[in-house]
């Protein structure tokens, strides 16, 4: 049983982008092309979701602008996923990096 990592972003109004990802598991092997269809049927204009009802945390800048920007979260891709471990192992390296 692979896992998947499903890649998202949020977009603001100036087009600067917060990226993020989250590892779930496919207990039933679903292959990514289905996935990947699945999700796209369900998105809002052929990118959009709310991550209040996909379950995923909502990214967005510290400084969000009610006026200007929006809640919604865009879909990027899926991908075989890391183990839960080695998935917060590279977010580690990736926060002491900087």
């Amino acid at each position: 049983m692979n896992n998947i990592k499903f890649n998202y972003l949020y977009r603001d109004a100036g087009n600067h982008k917060v990226w993020g990802s989250e590892i779930f598991s496919n207990p039933d092997s679903l292959s990514l092309n289905l996935i990947d269809e699945s999700i796209n049927q369900s998105l809002i204009d052929g990118q959009f979701f709310d991550p209040k009802y996909w379950k995923v945390k909502r990214l967005h800048f510290d400084d969000w602008d009610l006026e200007i920007d929006h809640s919604w979260n865009e879909f990027e891709s899926v991908e075989i996923g890391l183990s839960l471990i080695e998935y917060k192992d590279e977010k580690i390296k990736k926060h002491t990096s900087r």
